[in-house]
Parts: structure tokens; C-alpha cells; sequence
């Protein structure tokens, strides 16, 4: 698999959820410090796996952020004010009464950023009785099931990933505020607000190809819109294949930590009136290619 191991681990245990993508790890206290050869084996599943989860981690704001720490820098969201006196952290809260829930659309994170987010880690507070559910998707399966002649067209075309907008017309505040209260949105910069990137990406760890896609995408370089839209609606729609997908099931004290640069999510709204609190914290990426 591309200079991946699928060796036995000597730390810790995986155990999959689906058979596109998605491990369980267990056997890690991620609320203590993790010796280099532990946090290598999770690098090693997630690398392996796509996005991996853990169960019954007591965590606290500082303990999340000094466990993203051990995978890079930092990326704070530009759109979204962070917790009270913790700026890295987002509170992502869905109340009793709220009608819309953060992240309910198939997206990578921070795709319009010039340096998209490389990870993203979410850590369960309180979660419904039922429903809530996260859907991740493998883009390495959604770019290598494409025909020869697709993977020739898109080879070299960028799409024009935009944050401060949806494609409904609304701004991100607006789609934001209305998604969950209780939070204040910035004014981002303004090099956060559209970035090129290509369609399809090199991982630049596994070395493998996968589809650059998701809800950010607008338009494609060099291209209208009206262009543009049935291109980038079929690749849409083919990168979320129940076949390229798994499904996570989320309890209080679980974490999930996803690998942006090769896959997508979906934040499932089935929970009316339940709440489900979450805090979120992404890792710094870098430029894709």
C-alpha cells in the first residue's frame, strides 16, 4: 500500500468499521502524554485507515490540543470564534430547539484555505440517544474507480474551493449562525476566502491519488460557473458512493480523527430535539498538489 505496513501493531489495536475506511484504535489513554513509538502506530492507522476513533477518552480542552499538537501546528478557523480562553478549540453545540447542525453537507475541511487543514479531530461531550451520526467517505476509492478518460479530463483542472459563501447564496456567517448558537463569527482574511486547488491530489505521505471535491468547490479555474456545475456535480456525487463510505456511531467520550487530504465527511441532522456537543480542533496542512 505505498510504503504503508500493514504489520501487526505491537501497542496498539484496530479493529474496522467498514470495509472502505475507518478503524476503531484501542488500547491509548489519549488524556496522557503518548511515548514516539505509540503515537507512530497511530500515525500508522490513521495513514492506513483514513479516519480512526477511539472510545471512552476522558478529555479536557488543554488535553485535546496537546494531543493535536503531536501532528503539527495549529490551524484556527478563520470564520468561527474558538472557546473562552481556548482560541483553537470550537464548541460545536447542536441544542434542543436548533433546526440546522454544523457540518451537514459532504465537505473536507477548510478547503479554502491556500493550506487546508491536514487533520481534524472531534471530541464527543454529549451525544443524542439516537441519530448524530458522522459519514466519512474514501477519495482515494472516489478518484481510482474513475474511467481512464476522467482521471485524463481532470488531471489538470483546479476547482475554485470558497469559504464565505455556500452555493445557496447565503454567506458562511449566515449559514453558521443559523447552524448553532451560542458562538461568534470573525471577519476572515482575506487570503482564507478562495483558494485554487486541484481535483485530484497526491497524498503526500502514502503517495496515493485521491479526488479533491466537496461542498466548497464553485466553479473550476478557467471556467463559468454554468460551465463548471455538471463537471463538478458528478464528481460530487460519485465521491459519496455508499461503497467508499463508513459510518460512525458517536457516544459520550468518543474521538474521531480524520485525515482531510484523502477523504470527506457528512454530519448526519436526525437528532431533533436531541443535543450533541462536540469540541473540534484541526491540525495545520499544507498546500495541496
Amino acid at each position: 500500500m505505498d510504503g504503508l505496513s500493514n504489520a501487526p501493531y505491537r501497542y496498539i489495536e484496530t479493529r474496522k468499521i467498514a470495509g472502505a475506511l475507518g478503524a476503531e484504535v484501542h488500547g491509548v489513554n489519549l488524556a496522557e502524554p503518548l511515548p514516539p513509538e505509540v503515537l507512530a502506530e497511530v500515525r500508522q492507522a490513521l495513514l492506513e485507515n483514513l479516519v480512526i476513533f477511539f472510545r471512552d477518552q476522558d478529555m479536557t480542552p488543554d488535553r485535546l490540543l496537546a494531543f493535536a499538537r503531536n501532528w503539527g501546528e495549529i490551524h484556527r478557523h478563520p470564520y468561527i470564534a474558538g472557546m473562552p480562553g481556548y482560541p483553537d478549540v470550537l464548541e460545536l453545540a447542536k441544542k434542543a430547539g436548533d433546526t440546522r447542525n454544523f457540518g451537514g453537507d459532504w465537505h473536507t475541511d477548510q478547503m479554502f484555505a491556500p493550506r487546508p487543514a491536514m487533520g481534524t479531530m472531534l471530541w464527543c461531550k454529549t451525544a443524542p440517544d439516537a441519530g448524530g451520526d458522522t459519514l466519512f467517505s474514501n477519495q482515494y476509492l472516489a478518484y481510482e474507480t474513475l474511467s481512464d478518460g476522467m482521471k485524463a479530463l481532470i488531471g489538470t483542472i483546479r476547482g475554485i474551493a470558497v469559504g464565505d459563501k455556500k452555493k445557496n447564496g447565503q454567506t458562511r456567517a449566515a449559514v453558521n449562525a443559523a447552524t448553532v448558537s451560542g458562538y461568534t463569527t470573525l471577519e476572515a482574511p482575506a487570503e482564507m476566502r478562495r483558494s485554487p486547488h486541484p481535483l485530484v491530489r497526491t497524498h503526500p505521505e502514502t503517495g496515493r491519488k485521491s479526488l479533491y471535491i466537496g461542498g466548497h468547490v464553485h466553479y473550476l479555474e478557467n471556467m463559468t460557473e454554468e460551465e463548471s456545475e455538471p463537471l463538478i456535480s458528478y464528481l460530487y456525487n460519485h465521491s459519496q458512493r455508499p461503497d467508499f463510505t463508513c459510518r460512525f456511531r458517536w457516544e459520550a467520550g468518543s474521538l474521531a480523527f480524520w485525515d482531510n487530504r484523502c477523504t470527506m465527511h457528512f454530519a448526519i441532522n436526525d437528532y431533533p430535539p436531541g443535543t450533541r456537543m462536540m469540541h473540534r480542533v484541526t491540525v495545520a496542512g499544507d498546500e495541496p498538489f
